[in-house]
């Protein structure tokens, strides 16, 4: 039976995050599993006079090629990738995660082979073109999030088709007081925290290019981060979940890290140099979206969260520090995860993960 909420959310992707028009071009790539979906991303395609090109990807099959992919085949896909890429308007892509373990035996030079010899193509995506982000619910992620797979389904296009020409209005008075703001401090268990935001841009994200979506970033002064923080999310990097993630920094540079697998951790920390400086700050504002489910797009968009992310720097908050890596981290500070507060120029601004001044209350649940 035909799902009424699958031709709401590709209308979504295409017309509210792509803004697709007649004739544009769009390529999608997407897992099997989300064929119904797809169908009406097509459909809906084609009433939009727009032309589709569509790309079935697979886990089982990209991990083979990404375990044993010479230097050369990541070059020549860098440069098909990108010449595509310039011969099309948008990209639409559908993940579903089958096996959250299935990139494990990867080794991490390969990933970071992969970085360095696509860099181009996939700076080329970001700055030039249209694109946006799904993750289609799966036996899979369903397990990882603790649900039923009914249940599961019924939460992920619930959560991704909120209306985000509101929350697009709510975040506005967060992206503003960002701007104005240069201290930032975080206290939460584990948890001391201080660097500065000054003169570096805020982003609003409702829709545009994760579905689902909610939050607002901006980037820490690359040298100011000074303190501890102490993850209280599971979060999975390259097919391996860490937790209890613990960095201590000074002067920017994480000199101190730790978790339930120390040595993992530092690996990735240690791909470049940048790997150790932190590229992203991020409040999560979405509040239909409350548990972590070791998945990223979901868990760093958590309603009363934080992230922190070690690595690449946006283009939009760009900060100066350059790397391979970007690996969002997720503090949660609502009270059954030991709560905290943020404060902005000394001022508190959310406790326990509710905004407390004034301009920010809209954004509460």
């Amino acid at each position: 039976m035909r799902d009424p909420r699958l031709n709401k959310l590709a209308k979504l992707l295409l017309s509210h995050s792509l803004k697709l028009e007649e004739k544009e071009k769009v390529i999608i790539h997407a897992v099997p599993s989300s064929k119904p979906l797809v169908k009406e991303i097509l459909k809906e395609a084609y009433a939009l006079a727009a032309i589709p090109f569509l790309y079935w990807d697979d886990e089982e099959t990209n991990r083979i090629i990404m375990e044993h992919a010479p230097d050369e085949q990541f070059r020549l896909t860098g440069k098909w990738d990108l010449e595509q890429f310039k011969d099309t308007d948008a990209l639409l892509v559908i993940r579903g995660e089958a096996n959250d373990a299935e990139y494990a035996s990867i080794r991490n030079e390969q990933f970071v082979k992969r970085g360095k010899l696509m860099k181009a193509s996939d700076d080329y995506l970001y700055e030039n073109q249209k694109w946006v982000l799904f993750e289609y619910p799966t036996p899979g992620a369903a397990k990882k999030a603790k649900m039923n797979f009914d249940a599961f389904y019924d939460y992920v296009l619930n959560v991704s088709t909120v209306d985000y020409d509101a929350m697009h209005r709510a975040q506005q008075p967060l992206k503003e007081l960002m701007e104005k703001t240069d201290k930032v401090r975080i206290v939460s268990p584990g948890t001391d925290l201080t660097f500065s935001i000054k003169d570096i841009p805020a982003v609003i994200c409702a829709g545009s290019h994760n579905v689902p979506d909610g939050e607002v970033y901006t980037a820490p002064v690359k040298n100011s981060v000074n303190g501890k923080i102490t993850y209280n999310t599971p979060s999975p990097y390259q097919g391996i979940f860490h937790q209890q993630v613990s960095f201590t920094f000074k002067d920017g540079k994480i000199i101190e890290a730790t978790s339930d697998q120390t040595d993992k951790l530092n690996e990735v920390l240690d791909t470049d140099e940048g790997a150790r400086y932190i590229g992203e700050f991020a409040l999560g504002l979405n509040p239909a979206i409350k548990e972590p489910m070791g998945n990223i797009l979901f868990d760093e968009k958590i309603g009363g969260s934080l992230h922190f992310t070690p690595g690449d720097s946006y283009d939009e908050t760009e900060n100066g520090n350059s790397s391979s890596v970007h690996w969002d981290l997720v503090l949660i500070q609502r009270p059954e995860y030991g709560g905290g507060e943020i404060y902005f120029d000394d001022v508190l601004i959310r406790k326990d993960g509710i905004f407390v001044i004034n301009e920010l209350k809209g954004l509460n649940p």
